[in-house]
């Protein structure tokens, strides 16, 4: 497996583009993305459990429910969640996609992001979605992955290339998370597109088992949006035997998923809201792999300890505190904890229990870029990670004034 350059458009027959439309005040930034394959493709996706969805949400299910698809369509700047036509409205922009690019309304995965409870207007996407559609390149991931971000600062897009049967396939994405990323199945937007031929029950095996080891474990601020979803469509033009069963073949390709998924969760921590620190929780010898998600998940979402990881200070205890009500099975008086970053690493706590150390050297080690918290349970083999970011005063400047 070797990562590539390209995103969505590296695999073999998709485009992007990315357009300012309209949706968004800001003419400087882009608010309508488009992924197209030039042939229908296998298609899956995941959702929010939030029981408030946005409306492009229902759209999707009911349009993917056959296992195809062909173009994926996504506005920012609105979230098209809790209005009366919010239906009607996404259905529009299928049919509006449709138009332009003579695919069926039907094949089309559409999505929005932005503000909920505001209706969103048709008519600047009615506008963009043609030179939405002349726009799509073999080169338009970046675009694509400009035009879903709202209050992202970084782009995320990645890709892999790997070899099923001999036959190399490429598997790339994008995704859009900042703020309101909580586990909970999906918590953000992520577009996901292969070139390797996988029916679409494989695809939705792959897909709904991967989630529950990368983005269900991320946590910026313990909120679950409501029209998270990440989909994927996979083409089948790499050329590959069909895989439609599990075998080597299907290991390869769970293998490059989450290969891409995982590094779209370490992108998306690390770009939370207001955050100046990716926040990794590694959790080794639970009893249960249920066990080990419930300490890594409870340990990035503590607001105590992530506030503590803003101050570079190395109050330990919060840790121990998370995984107590984590709801996890575990001797607590077998509980290790070790700060690491690439200013080095040291034991705070060894047996439930207090250690010395160096309160300069682990200050140091919580003010690099990325921090691990890894913890050793010894209750068992299981093991699970997390990712999380710290928190800062800029989280709350962002969320105070975010519609106004």
């Amino acid at each position: 497996m070797e990562h590539i350059s390209g995103g969505v458009c590296a695999a073999k027959g998709f485009k992007a583009s990315g357009v300012h439309c309209g949706v968004r005040k800001n003419r400087t930034k882009r608010d309508l993305s488009m992924i197209f394959s030039e042939v229908p493709a296998s298609a899956a996706a995941v959702y929010t459990q939030n029981l408030v969805k946005g409306a492009p949400i229902y759209v999707t299910q009911r349009n993917i429910a056959d296992g195809v698809a062909q173009l994926a369509l996504c506005n920012s700047g609105n979230a098209n969640t809790c209005n009366a036509d919010g239906e009607a409205v996404a259905w529009q922009m299928c049919q509006l996609a449709a138009e332009a690019s003579g695919v069926k309304p039907e094949d089309v995965i559409v999505a929005s992001t932005g503000v909920i409870g505001q209706p969103l207007p048709i008519e600047p996407i009615a506008r963009g979605v043609k030179p939405l559609f002349e726009a799509l390149s073999a080169d338009g991931s970046h675009d694509a992955a400009e035009g879903i971000m709202t209050t992202d600062t970084r782009l995320k897009e990645v890709a892999v290339s790997f070899s099923v049967d001999g036959v190399t396939c490429v598997l790339g994405g994008i995704a859009k998370g900042s703020g309101m990323i909580h586990p909970n199945l999906a918590t953000m937007l992520v577009f996901l597109t292969c070139d390797a031929a996988i029916s679409p029950a494989m695809l939705r095996k792959a897909l709904s088992e991967d989630v529950k080891d990368t983005f269900n474990m991320v946590s910026v601020d313990g909120d679950t949006s409501t029209n998270d979803m990440v989909s994927i469509m996979a083409n089948g033009l790499a050329g590959n035997k069909l895989i439609d069963s599990e075998g080597e073949a299907y290991d390869a390709f769970c293998a490059a998923l989450n290969e891409v998924t995982s590094t779209l969760c370490r992108m998306i921590a690390r770009d939370g809201e207001g955050a100046s620190r990716l926040l990794t929780c590694e959790v080794r010898g639970a009893k249960t792999l249920k066990d080990a998600r419930l300490c890594a998940k409870s340990v990035v979402c503590s607001s105590l300890f992530k506030a503590a990881v803003f101050g570079a200070d190395a109050n330990w205890g919060r840790v121990l505190c998370a995984l107590g009500y984590s709801g996890a099975e575990l001797n607590v008086a077998a509980v290790d904890v070790t700060f690491r970053s690439s200013a080095g690493s040291i034991t705070v706590c060894s047996m439930g229990s207090s250690v010395d150390f160096s309160e300069e050297l682990a200050k140091q080690i919580l003010l690099e870029d990325e921090v691990e918290v890894l913890i050793t349970l010894r209750d068992g083999e299981a093991s699970a990670t997390a990712w999380g970011c710290d928190l800062t005063y800029d989280y709350v400047k962002i969320n105070g004034d975010y519609r106004t």
